[in-house]
């Protein structure tokens, strides 16, 4: 999974990527400190795990990762080379998702391009220039759909009219993602890669007064529905405090939390709702050798499960055995659970679970 950090320059990007990354980003109070774009990798915290681990003991512990990647600060303009212009518009274009960082408390000691804080309109401002750069785009695939469309070929036509549907909402100002397409609207438009179609978690950045009850903040209440609006996730988070969590260890952050009546950070915050939001789940593998998080789309069948740990695996999968974390726990051995007859044998037509301990057989 691979994350776009983007926002207005100083909304505190580059601040919850080094909090959330340890990646030692440039930070700095000017617009545009961030130029090429940073890229973090973080371990996805799963407690099952470390679980795991106690129980086999493995020479190695490998978790799924996400990748974090801090965009520049996107202006006003930048979709026609405003700013550093397009050439964040292509890094936003190769990631997975969008988290969309919008400032929502007020400091007279933070530098702005635009003038106050305003989540609605900041928020607005980013998405307008990634709606410009998709209409531009979508008017230039009906300028070539068009000429074919004077064959007479209802498919062309069926799509020509679908795009001409996607320019008109993205003409009102509407983000791609907002819109209901049937099956044939969505595959068209899943060809286009648009930028507002790729899924969003909107982060109300607010301040450490705010942290205990940030819905009672106007700003964030005011961002909240333009995520509801949208399609779009919201969470808060302060990156002041993120920046102080990133030194604890696991003991102390959690004390740390408990503290300030927070359940969860922000990276554990950022990494369950990229997880709903892309629709992903992870399933497990363990032995004497590695303990392993695999993460897999939600309704991915076993053999291409298996293909996420070798192409071999897929090409000669027979079955694979299956026992839910849960059970395994609760019997505290995987041979306690065979016995139990909780370790199942699936086939070719099995739908992985999250949290599935799976040992797949194959031969190639």
């Amino acid at each position: 999974m691979k994350l776009g950090i983007v926002g207005l320059p100083n909304v505190g990007k580059s601040t919850l990527f080094n909090a959330i990354t340890k990646a030692g980003a440039e930070c700095a109070n000017y617009p545009f400190c961030t130029i090429e774009p940073n890229v973090g990798t973080v371990a996805v915290p799963d407690e099952r795990l470390d679980r795991l681990c106690e129980m086999y003991s493995p020479e190695k512990r490998t978790p799924a990762v996400i990748e974090f990647v801090d965009i520049a600060g996107l202006v006003k303009g930048a979709s026609r080379g405003e700013g550093l212009g397009n050439k964040f518009l292509s890094h936003i274009r190769e990631c997975d998702a969008i988290v969309h960082v919008v400032r929502c408390f007020s400091s007279d000691d933070i530098i702005r391009v635009e003038n106050s804080a305003d989540p609605k309109g900041d928020a607005q401002i980013i998405n307008l220039e990634l709606i410009l750069s998709d209409l531009e785009q979508v008017e230039r695939r009906i300028e070539r759909t068009g000429k074919m469309a004077k064959s007479g070929d209802k498919k062309i036509l069926n799509e020509l009219k679908i795009l001409n549907m996607i320019k008109e909402h993205l003409g009102n100002e509407l983000p791609a993602r907002a819109m209901q397409l049937d099956e044939d609207g969505k595959e068209i438009m899943s060809s286009m890669f648009l930028l507002t179609a790729k899924p969003v978690i909107y982060v109300a950045n607010i301040s450490e007064d705010d942290v205990s009850d940030p819905f009672s903040v106007p700003m964030v209440r005011e961002l909240s529905e333009v995520a509801s609006g949208e399609n779009a996730g919201l969470i808060t988070v302060c990156s002041k405090l993120e920046e102080d969590i990133a030194s604890l260890d696991d003991a102390e952050k959690a004390e740390f939390l408990k503290e300030l009546g927070i359940e969860s950070s922000g990276l554990d915050q950022l990494i369950k709702a990229g997880y709903r939001l892309l629709g992903l789940i992870s399933f497990l593998t363990a032995g004497p050798k590695e303990v392993r998080a695999w993460t897999i789309t939600e309704g991915t069948k076993a053999p291409q499960a298996a293909g996420k740990i070798h192409s071999d695996f897929e090409k000669g999968f027979i079955r694979a055995e299956i026992v839910s974390y849960d059970d395994l726990m609760a019997c505290g051995s995987y041979l306690a659970a065979k016995e139990k007859g909780l370790v199942r044998s699936e086939g070719k037509e099995y739908v992985m679970k999250d949290g599935d301990v799976t040992l797949f057989r194959f031969n190639v």
